[in-house]
């Protein structure tokens, strides 16, 4: 088949996106080969040579999985480290002395803040939905008084915040200082989590009337506690010693004079992978040895936690496989031409298709491994000058609008004892508030910079 050319490229593409939406959306079919079958399907309508399509497939997956799954791999460890040691436990109880029990919710939001830096969202909130019901029924309230803002704080954390996982995915895309996006996404994030937590949370829990008995919440209520947790201090110092690191390595050029050995020091302590890496080290010795689990205990959690995350590996792979596909078949030099012809602004582009993405697949992370694929290209040539501020952007869009094709949004519904009415108004609601809010927020500080 001939190359395809203009507006026939563009056509093929938008087909490509509603196939995509249609075909996991409705009729349920596995992301991973959708998107597969129909990256390889645009690539041969819009021309590619059929022997060119699988090598650029194939590389584009190998391109994202590269980085990212050593990103996944050491942040699964360093969280469940985490949960194994009590360590999430400790945070929260400190917290908790420290806020009041009355000002619960303002902690729930502040320890999921904190500990959800290194997890995927259901990781996260698995390890602290138990800490969730314990302050619930220590404080006498709604476990949705406390448990929203709990989620509202894990949300923005997986949307926003390296070195989450989801938002390194977008750094790497956009080619972004990790430094820079923290700093942002900590000034977007931290009023985004309040208006759509504890805020939200006071205005519809009163609203929302939950069954006397919750299933679920028996397990956590009546465990054995560990004897032994490590201290809040030790904790705290595993979970942001990467995020030091990071911000060191973001800031190096400022700290140090370019090219010197302590420049070159300080950028490689900061990327990324070494700093998740020197962490989950650090964890296996503060959390591990230090509470008295044995090096056999360690083996088998940093191995049995590795397992749940294939499958969002493979669909992050797939997505960089897509991307390769737009850029190689020319896709994405139309979309720039169409940006520069009617003004689209590189922030609006990120948060739209990384919402659309979101809607059809129900996974932030695809959303935002897809969205900024197709965004990317396009933004650099645009000559967009702000790559941060396109990771936040995409991160907002990728968490509006959970429905009922997320994963997440069963968690909550099932954990939290509520109809599928309750969900949408609550967790569904919420979500789409961390997004909108987030968005108008990274516009407004698009503007001061």
């Amino acid at each position: 088949m001939p190359p395809s050319t203009g507006l026939s490229l563009l056509v093929y593409a938008a087909v490509a996106i509603i196939a995509l939406i249609v075909l996991i959306a409705r009729f349920r079919l596995n992301p991973f080969i959708v998107i597969t079958l129909v990256s390889v399907g645009l690539a041969l309508v819009a021309g590619m040579p059929a022997n060119a399509v699988v090598a650029s497939y194939e590389g584009g997956v190998g391109k994202t999985l590269g980085h990212i799954a050593l990103v996944v791999a050491l942040g699964t460890m360093l969280g469940k480290m985490m949960a194994e040691s009590g360590g999430a436990e400790q945070v929260a109880r400190t917290l908790i002395d420290r806020f009041g029990e009355r000002n619960a919710h303002w902690a729930m939001v502040c320890i999921a803040f904190l500990v959800g830096l290194p997890l995927f969202f259901e990781v996260g909130f698995v390890l602290l939905v138990p800490i969730a019901f314990t302050v619930a029924r220590r404080v006498g309230v709604s476990i949705l008084m406390v448990g929203l803002p709990m989620v509202a704080g894990l949300s923005v954390v997986h949307a926003l915040v390296p070195p989450h996982p989801a938002a390194m995915l977008a750094v790497q895309a956009y080619q972004a200082s990790v430094g820079q996006t923290l700093f942002y996404a900590i000034l977007i994030g931290i009023p985004t989590a309040i208006i759509a937590g504890p805020i939200y949370a006071r205005f519809i829990v009163p609203h929302i009337h939950l069954p006397d008995e919750n299933p679920l919440a028996k397990q956590f209520l009546d465990r054995e506690p560990r004897a032994q947790l490590p201290s809040f201090g030790i904790t705290m110092a595993t979970i942001l010693l990467p995020v030091v690191l990071m911000l060191l390595g973001g800031w190096a050029n400022l700290i140090s004079t370019p090219g010197s050995g302590f420049n070159s020091f300080l950028l490689f302590i900061g990327n990324s992978v070494i700093a998740l890496l020197l962490a989950t080290l650090l964890s296996f010795w503060t959390l591990g040895i230090a509470q008295g689990f044995s090096r056999d205990s360690i083996l088998k959690f940093t191995q049995e936690c590795l397992a749940p995350t294939a499958s969002i590996t493979l669909l992050v792979g797939a997505g960089g496989g897509l991307n390769r596909i737009l850029v190689d078949s020319g896709v994405t030099n139309e979309i720039v031409g169409l940006a520069q012809d009617f003004h689209l602004s590189p922030l609006l582009m990120g948060w739209l298709f990384a919402a659309l993405m979101r809607v059809a697949t129900g996974s932030a992370t695809v959303a935002m491994t897809t969205a900024s694929g197709i965004v990317a290209p396009v933004a650099l040539g645009l000559g967009y000058p702000h790559p941060e501020l396109l990771v936040l952007a995409t991160g907002a869009g990728s968490v509006i609008f959970s429905h009922v094709n997320d994963g997440g949004f069963w968690l909550i519904k099932e954990y939290f004892n509520m109809t599928v009415a309750q969900t949408f108004k609550t967790w569904t609601v919420l979500e789409t508030l961390i997004s909108v809010i987030a968005f108008v927020l990274t516009l407004g500080l698009a503007q001061v910079i």
